[in-house]
């Protein structure tokens, strides 16, 4: 009978047994002992099947009830930018995600399934919305300096959000990026983005790069952030201004779990690896090589995608007898700066992967915050149709 309860919730839940094995913490080779619970080849202790049975079936982060305004989420990811923009009041009308294992950890915790590839949805397909919310990929256009404007961004993904700026017009929007947008392709992406912005689309624009650690997060992240108010619907009388850093203090050790599994004790080969690039890049004289924190640290370096691979920008000290160890998906989680409600029902691998692509919540609230305390006490939310405005 509780073989047939758990491979059903499994099922209800539409995770594979290793998803579900990682999301119940079951450790190494946990796959094979939900295999055999779910085959009846061997017994769950009662407390072990009533953590399977009272693992959430409910999304945690179903949308406000009495929502202040509407939103679309592109380039979704595992929703860090909605969280926080939905804690302010919003309500998304409409998600595009193209990766699958992300849309899974979306559609668990916000009860919604993302439309795929944005760049196949037509904007007539969209609905109508206040804030475009969107963490877009860095890449370089093609056509750069023949003073197209608009066109100039085609076959870009920076394009698919222009498009449904100029075909939807919200009063609002979000762009998240990586720090070195400023730079990329000699400055030349993001003039021709805000170019486009501004004088394409007609939108007042502030552009600021933010870092995770000066708010109260324990990450030196930084990011860009490009926010924009369409002028028809009184942008340039929205007073927005970027939050000003928390300075609260920041310690690696209140996002550490307190028993880990031994399986991301890292290997004596890759510690092995570790310590020998690590000297080889000190005889260079430079400072690359992997990273040592542990409780007492300020804060990490920046979590990246790539972190599945080896750990090797974050390791937590584990003491001189034992190699360090990585992080858990969970202190990934909370590095980030989302509530431990968040389900993580996918594997390790895909954890870190969707944990490193997205974005430090906190941060994002806080300009959340502002921008919708900014629309609401100037000229409050609108939407335009028809040319005209309404009310």
């Amino acid at each position: 009978m509780k073989a047939e309860e758990i491979k059903e919730k499994r099922i209800r839940l539409g995770l594979t047994q290793k998803e579900f094995a990682d999301a119940l913490g079951l450790g190494r080779n946990g796959d094979r002992t939900l295999r055999r619970w779910e085959n009846g080849e061997s017994e769950v202790s009662p407390l072990e099947f009533k953590a399977i049975m009272n693992f959430p079936e409910n999304p945690p982060f179903s949308p406000p009830d009495n929502p202040r305004f509407t939103m679309i989420d592109l380039f979704a990811g595992i929703g860090g930018i909605r969280l926080a923009f939905q804690r302010q009041g919003g309500f998304s009308v409409f998600t595009s995600e193209w990766d699958k294992f992300a849309a899974k950890t979306y559609r668990i915790n916000y009860g919604e399934i993302p439309t795929g590839d944005i760049t196949q949805v037509k904007t007539e397909e969209i609905p109508e919305h206040n804030i475009l919310l969107a963490g877009f990929p860095c890449q370089p256009f093609s056509q750069a300096g023949l003073k197209k404007g608009f066109e100039d961004t085609r076959g870009t993904l920076f394009f698919d959000i222009a498009r449904i700026l100029k075909d939807k017009r919200p009063q609002a929007f979000l762009l998240e990026n990586v720090k070195q947008l400023r730079g990329h392709d000699k400055g030349k992406t993001l003039k021709k983005i805000l170019e486009v912005l501004k004088e394409d689309l007609d939108y007042t624009v502030h552009v600021e790069v933010l870092r995770a650690a000066d708010f109260g997060v324990p990450q030196n992240r930084e990011r860009i952030y490009i926010v924009g108010f369409y002028n028809p619907l009184g942008g340039m009388d929205i007073p927005f201004k970027f939050p000003q850093p928390t300075l609260e203090p920041t310690r690696v050790g209140d996002i550490l779990e307190r028993e880990v599994d031994e399986k991301y004790t890292i290997s004596d080969r890759l510690y092995q690896g570790h310590l020998r690039r690590k000297e080889e890049h000190k005889k260079k004289g430079n400072g690359f090589g992997f990273s040592l924190f542990n409780e007492g640290s300020t804060y990490t370096n920046t979590l990246s995608a790539r972190y599945y691979k080896d750990g090797s920008e974050i390791l937590i000290d584990q003491g001189p007898n034992k190699n360090p160890r990585k992080l858990t998906p969970r202190e990934c989680a909370r590095l980030q700066g989302f509530p431990d409600e968040f389900v993580i029902p996918v594997s390790d691998t895909q954890a870190y992967r969707q944990f490193g692509n997205s974005v430090a919540v906190p941060v994002v609230e806080a300009i959340a915050r502002n921008m919708v305390d900014a629309i609401e006490n100037s000229v409050g939310f609108q939407f335009v149709n028809e040319n005209e405005i309404i009310f």
